[in-house]
């Protein structure tokens, strides 16, 4: 089984990579202020859109047209991307699309979708025999306990409040969905969303067995 690396590029962007399949999530790096890289250094397979707010799908359709990556979302957003001869797989809350790396499973995110009609959604995304839960933006909902079926081995959960849970909702959603591990995202990009990852991680491993691993933009993990 292959080695899962993951690198954290802000905000809530992460490249996800096993052997040659590399995911890419969210990607908002043109006019992130806290972004790692610029969008014509990556070089992703797949790109999974959680909504189409602008700090989300930011740089999707020129990362996509650049790397011919196939793009994971709703069927609504996917809609645009076909438009321009991307390659998608669009789907809708409670599908599971097939990928060569895995799945992926479009799941419930409770938020704005910044589409006319349109949903948010997160994803639990199977890769190198791990599951991880990219929750997109979100509030804390009682139905994450769900997902402590699916045995999830890494949460990535926003804790930047305002527009998402902040760390209290995001600490009460871990023992929800019960992860063995989690990584705080979309914090500290703006004054808004401004939280301290470490009080977060003291909180969650005070109420759960789950350990959280903080990265900043640029570090990387491996599972």
């Amino acid at each position: 089984m292959f080695r899962l690396n993951i690198e954290f590029l802000g905000h809530s962007c992460f490249l996800i990579q096993a052997d040659s399949h590399i995911v890419l999530t969210d990607p908002f790096l043109t006019g992130n202020p806290s972004a790692a890289t610029k969008p014509e250094d990556v070089r992703p397979t797949h790109i999974l859109v959680s909504h189409a707010h602008d700090d989300h799908m930011g740089d999707a359709k020129a990362i996509a047209k650049a790397n011919g990556a196939t793009v994971y979302s709703t069927f609504d957003i996917c809609q645009s991307f076909q438009e321009e001869g991307i390659a998608i797989e669009g789907g809708n809350i409670g599908g599971k699309l097939p990928a060569d790396f895995g799945s992926v499973k479009l799941v419930p995110a409770i938020h704005s979708s910044g589409l006319p009609g349109g949903i948010a959604c997160g994803f639990v995304i199977e890769i190198a025999g791990k599951k991880i839960y990219f929750a997109g933006d979100t509030a804390l909902f009682v139905d994450m306990a769900l997902l402590a079926g699916e045995n999830i081995d890494i949460a990535m959960l926003p804790i930047g409040d305002y527009f998402t849970m902040g760390p209290g909702d995001a600490a009460e959603a871990v023992k929800l969905i019960k992860p063995q591990h989690v990584i705080p995202m979309h914090y500290n990009t703006f004054p808004p969303i401004a939280q301290d990852p470490q009080k977060f991680k003291k909180l969650v491993e005070s109420k759960s067995d789950a350990r959280v691993t903080v990265l900043q933009p640029g570090d990387e993990a491996s599972f």
